[in-house]
C-alpha cells in the first residue's frame, strides 16, 4: 500500500512539473511553423540585410495583448536555445518579437555561422501549450 502511494505521489509531481513547462494557452495539435527563407545551410552574404520570412500552417496569427483560440505571434531566436516554455520569452538581440503580427522581417547579422528559430507566443509573449516552434536552422554570413 505505501508503494502505491509513494508511486502516485512521484507520478503526480512529475505531471505537475510537466504543466510547469508549457504555458496555458493551447494550441492546435497540428500546428506547423517552420522558416521559410532562409534554407538550412544557405550563405547570406555579408554587409548588406537579408529577408527572413516565417511560415505557419493550421494556426493564426495575432498581435500581441489579442487573444485568439489557436492563434499567436512570432518570436525569431537568433543563436540561442528555446527559453523556457512557461514564462514570457525574453525582449533582447537574440529574441525579436513579431507583436505587429509580422510574417516577415529583414536581418543583418555579423560574418559567421548563425542558428535561427521560430518560436510562437500567445497575447503575452508566454509560448503555448503545446509550445509551437519551427525547426533549428544554420547559416553562415560571409
Amino acid at each position: 500500500m505505501y508503494k502505491l502511494v509513494f508511486v502516485a505521489t512521484v507520478f503526480a509531481a512529475f505531471l505537475g512539473s510537466q504543466a510547469a513547462m508549457a504555458g496555458t494557452t493551447p494550441s492546435p495539435a497540428n500546428a506547423h511553423l517552420y522558416i521559410g527563407w532562409p534554407n538550412n545551410g544557405e550563405v547570406i552574404a555579408a554587409n548588406q540585410p537579408f529577408r527572413v520570412w516565417f511560415g505557419l500552417r493550421n494556426m493564426g496569427v495575432a498581435p500581441k495583448d489579442v487573444k485568439f483560440p489557436n492563434a499567436g505571434h512570432h518570436h525569431l531566436l537568433i543563436d540561442s536555445d528555446l527559453p523556457p516554455m512557461d514564462q514570457a520569452i525574453p525582449s533582447d538581440r537574440n529574441h525579436l518579437h513579431f507583436g505587429a503580427g509580422q510574417t516577415e522581417t529583414m536581418l543583418e547579422l555579423p560574418p559567421g555561422k548563425h542558428t535561427l528559430q521560430l518560436l510562437m507566443g500567445d497575447d503575452k509573449h508566454v509560448p503555448h501549450d503545446p509550445p509551437v516552434y519551427s525547426r533549428r536552422i544554420t547559416i553562415t554570413v560571409k
